[in-house]
């Protein structure tokens, strides 16, 4: 009857690449940036963060990631007890 639930799923992530991809190539070319770090819960999702570092890397842009703090509030708690410690010294 309808689409599988497999397809459904590919075509959701691959507009999702598309569109997260297309936005910061573009924030980059008005900005003047080669690099985007890409963080946040949304990336922790595997073929999200594939998807879109392929892209990027196509455009000729260098896509951050992280490799040993999570990309969700785990990371943002240590990001903000790092600001905290910075600014009490």
């Amino acid at each position: 009857m309808g689409a599988e639930t497999g397809l459904i799923a590919a075509r959701f992530h691959r507009t999702l690449i598309e569109i997260i991809s297309r936005k910061a190539i573009g924030l980059t070319n008005e900005n003047g940036v080669g690099t985007v770090a890409l963080s946040g819960g949304a990336f922790q999702n595997r073929l999200l963060l594939k998807g879109v570092l392929a892209e990027l890397t196509v455009a000729g842009l260098e896509g951050l990631a992280h490799v040993s703090i999570p990309a969700n509030d785990g990371g943002l708690a240590l990001g903000q007890a790092t600001i905290g410690l910075a600014l009490s010294h």
